[in-house]
């Protein structure tokens, strides 16, 4: 059936859209699905009032957003506030002492009322939400009124890919305003599972289950029980106590989760009460463990080379919503058929169902946060950000196919602090997967595990000589930024086919044969380097204007392309998986510290001197390196330069003894020339800039131009545009 089908039967009253129980991780049978057609109203004031009985003008089918076309709406113009409205009858079968009303997510703050009667309030556009409204409930017919305040352009509220222009542009695109998620009723006990954490414990063979218990009274029982097919394979129970209630679990042949065998446990979660069971939930569980050893992520203890596909979950007809179950199923069995092993589920919370469906079919996920849009220089909209990010490790944590976090991506320098305390909340909440504190750029966590970066260089050859001159013998120094911890190219490709009126990266290739080429050398360059523990391509599919997806924004293959050897591409053998990584580097001898050694003072000038000045005269001015301006590193500048080039000189004593190997670590940025003696011994010839320190071999060249006693360093930096930075420190062993 076509969304535009399926949006037909629901708004004649014939059809419920995502039917489904949200939440196959959480799952008790007396639930009452709350999808389908809404009044709606919507308002753009700033004080919004509660509506009670006005008319509401619009109707809306929820759960997709007013932006979109299964809404009934398609209306993509700005508003800030959304009224839903609707009435429903609890079922007289239930015997639940107390009625949840959830709410799988609504952007952005989110206030409830049932008969009139205010229950809650949310904030936060991704998380899901509930709240207990028995004491609000009537009998027969009860009406539910919702409001959700969104205003995309305050700076406080993270929005990922969503559009601040009235019409999507560049990397984003459209908004998703108010309700996005299943809408839904759920009877409980006196007494309740509130949360729980099912932890893999691989080293005791067990799975170690923690319950969170609403409405604690005395003599209550906790129990799990684990099921493989209709086998009872661990029955246990403890005494419940509150947010503390433990029941360890032995397996006795444990059955791992892998890629290759997604093996899921069923289980059962009870509270007993006198004998008698007061709550259950139906859950499932993968036994298997995620750790860092060196330079590797391992999976149950093994390298797992992983081939992850950007995924942004964005829908043509639903936006961020999926019009169906099978099509969150879909995107992974796509992803799968080309070679990928995994996702990074990119600026966007997915809904618990796509990770089951990731979980039943063995895909690596990675749970990201959509903090695009968010004003670092704003502390207002901190404590919702760290408030949400939590209740979604809490709610995810269970999940074994998320085998990592990343709580923010491309941040500018300001974020780091607020980095730094998300990345340890994290940490607290789940010691057990691995963090990278932001995907890209600015990174400032000092006990980070993990570091990547973002790279769309569309040549194959310099995309491949940057990152293998990476982990090698020419490692740095740990304080000079690049640590012995596990490294990804956690963005790259981005190639653009048939893009029109849209765009990928870098030119186009101009046949098919030039595409699959160019994806070939750039996957290769990774999966030939066996410091890299995976990459991300961007991206699964196209999304509106953005065209460099493997597949188009419907889904479909791109005509012309095939895609047996895009599969052939992403599937080349893995240096990683083969190779052994976990070597520490070998030490270095400072010949010449940078400011990362201590104080690097040099004589400068911001003006050409005369001839000579590389090895004799003095330059007029002194100051301490790094040298420059530029965002995020103003902490790194210590003498400011402003102006197109600058001149350095700075003198060396070298002890004559023989080195076999020699390397400059240089951040420089841009165009840059280093003299000894008057040699020239390093140009940065095409590679104009970096963005942070980095060696280059310079033995032959430096042997050359050194002699013992005292030598002359000196340098010409040429400024072309956007930031400057120069420091240099010279290495040998």
């Amino acid at each position: 059936m076509t969304s535009l089908a399926l949006l037909g039967l629901v708004l004649a009253g014939q059809a419920i859209p995502r039917p489904e129980h949200p939440r196959p991780d959480f799952f008790r049978d007396q639930w009452l699905n709350l999808n389908g057609v809404w009044e709606f109203a919507e308002t753009d004031d700033d004080a919004a009032r509660y509506l009670g009985d006005a008319k509401y003008p619009d109707k809306i089918v929820v759960p997709f957003c007013r932006e979109s076309e299964l809404s009934g709406l398609n209306r993509k113009g700005f508003v800030k506030n959304v009224w839903y409205r609707r009435t429903f009858t609890v079922p007289k079968a239930w015997d639940a002492q107390a009625i949840r009303l959830h709410v799988g997510a609504s952007d952005w703050k989110t206030t409830v009322w049932v008969n009139g009667r205010r229950v809650g309030e949310h904030v936060g556009g991704n998380a899901a939400f509930a709240f207990e409204i028995q004491e609000a409930l009537r009998e027969g017919e009860n009406e539910v009124v919702i409001h959700a305040f969104d205003d995309t352009r305050s700076g406080v509220q993270p929005l990922g890919k969503q559009a601040l222009t009235e019409k999507s542009e560049g990397i984003f695109y459209t908004r998703t305003t108010g309700i996005w998620q299943t809408v839904w009723l759920e009877g409980v006990g006196e007494s309740y599972l509130k949360g729980y954490r099912l932890e893999p414990d691989t080293t005791n063979s067990r799975f170690r289950f923690r319950g969170d218990i609403q409405g604690l009274s005395k003599g209550l029982t906790l129990r799990a029980k684990v099921k493989d097919g209709d086998a009872v394979v661990a029955d246990a129970s403890a005494p419940a106590d509150g947010r503390n209630s433990v029941v360890d679990l032995p397996l006795a042949s444990p059955k791992w989760w892998s890629v290759e065998t997604p093996h899921l446990y069923d289980v059962e979660l009870t509270l007993e009460k006198n004998g008698k069971v007061i709550d259950k939930v139906k859950t499932y569980a993968g036994y298997r463990s995620v750790s860092i050893d060196g330079r590797s992520v391992l999976i149950n203890g093994k390298r797992v080379f992983q081939r992850l596909v950007l995924d942004q979950g964005f829908y043509p007809d639903g936006i961020w919503t999926a019009p169906t179950e099978a099509a969150l199923k879909n995107d992974i069995v796509l992803a799968q058929a080309v070679g990928f092993n995994g996702a990074r589920l990119h600026q966007k919370v997915f809904e618990p169902l796509f990770l089951y469906h990731a979980a039943k079919l063995g895909y690596l996920c990675w749970g990201e946060y959509p903090n695009y849009g968010f004003n670092h220089k704003d502390p207002t909209g901190e404590r919702p950000y760290i408030e949400e990010w939590s209740q979604i490790v809490r709610r995810d944590r269970n999940q074994p196919a998320i085998i990592g976090w990343c709580p923010f991506n491309e941040t500018p320098a300001e974020a780091i602090p607020l980095q730094n305390s998300i990345a340890r909340i994290t940490w607290e909440l789940d010691p057990e997967r691995p963090l990278i504190d932001t995907s890209g750029w600015t990174h400032g966590l000092p006990e980070a595990e993990i570091m990547d970066a973002h790279d769309y260089d569309q040549n194959p050859e310099s995309f491949r000589a940057r990152y293998h001159k990476r982990f090698r013998e020419e490692d740095l120094p740990a304080h000079y930024g690049d640590k012995f911890v596990p490294f990804m190219v956690s963005e790259f490709g981005g190639i653009g086919w048939d893009t029109g009126a849209g765009w990928g990266y870098g030119a186009a290739p101009k046949t098919p044969d030039e595409f699959h080429t160019r994806l070939h050398g750039l996957v290769g360059a990774l999966t030939d380097h066996e410091g890299m523990f995976g990459y991300v391509y961007t991206q699964l599919t196209d999304v509106e204007q953005e065209r460099n997806g493997i597949y188009r924004y419907d889904r479909s293959k791109k005509s012309e392309l095939d895609y047996g050897k895009i599969r052939t591409a992403f599937l080349q053998k893995s240096a990683y998986e083969a190779g052994s990584v976990a070597v520490q580097p070998k030490p270095w001898n400072i010949l010449m510290g940078n400011a990362r050694d201590g104080e690097a003072r040099w004589r400068y000038s911001l003006e050409e001197p005369a001839s000579g000045w590389q090895t004799s005269g003095t330059l007029p001015q002194e100051g301490l390196a790094g040298f420059g301006r530029k965002e995020g590193w103003e902490s790194n500048v210590l003498t400011p330069w402003t102006t197109s080039d600058i001149w350095l000189t700075r003198d060396l004593d070298w002890d004559g003894k023989a080195f076999s190997k020699a390397v400059i670590a240089v951040h420089f940025d841009n165009a840059t020339r280093i003299w000894v003696n008057g040699q020239e011994i390093w140009f940065s010839g095409e590679k104009r800039w970096n963005d942070g320190y980095e060696s280059f071999d310079v033995t032959e060249k430096l042997r050359a131009a050194l002699k013992a006693g005292k030598n002359r360093v000196a340098v010409h930096v040429h400024q072309d545009t956007g930031g400057q930075f120069f420091d240099l420190a010279i290495l040998v062993r």
